[in-house]
């Protein structure tokens, strides 16, 4: 049950108990129930809105930032992650494989503020070794979501010799 709830609110957590419990073919109470035990038990951590920022009057900047760290000793990467998403600016803070340790995801209302914040407050911590900014350019899709109206004259490939 719970994770028919999960994919059910995943795309569109507006929905109500009402039609959960109608698409589920349960009470309303079992629904309520569930969501407030996977509330309380941080399984829903919450429910943010995705907004296309591209649609409205407001500036936004999106950077993904690969860190490098040196590990804290028996706290490998939790306390640099936990030093990091204290920041204000930050949105996200994932521990990675490969060539890096960390990646930022941050939101700034221009580059030059990302750049500030990278410069001043990121790359200055303890442990951090070294950092590599990518600016998001374009959103075509997020959160599962389609992020843009575009259409295409043709949906098919084209093949060049």
């Amino acid at each position: 049950m719970k994770k028919q709830i999960l994919d059910a609110i995943s795309m569109n957590s507006r929905r109500s108990t009402e039609d959960l419990a109608a698409m589920l073919n349960t009470g309303t109470d079992t629904i309520e129930h569930e969501i407030k035990e996977m509330e309380e038990n941080k399984v829903i951590c919450g429910y943010p809105t995705l907004i296309n920022w591209d649609k409205t009057d407001c500036e936004k900047v999106t950077a993904l930032i690969e860190v490098k760290v040196t590990p804290q000793r028996d706290m490998g990467f939790n306390k640099v992650a936990e030093r990091i998403y204290k920041f204000e600016e930050v949105e996200s803070v994932y521990l990675m494989s490969g060539g890096f340790d960390l990646t930022v995801v941050i939101q700034g209302k221009s580059m030059k503020e990302v750049s500030r914040f990278v410069t001043e407050k990121l790359s200055t911590l303890e442990y951090i070794t070294s950092t590599a900014t990518y600016f998001v350019l374009k959103k075509y899709k997020e959160h599962g979501l389609i992020m843009t109206d575009e259409k295409h004259d043709s949906e098919r490939m084209l093949i060049t010799p």
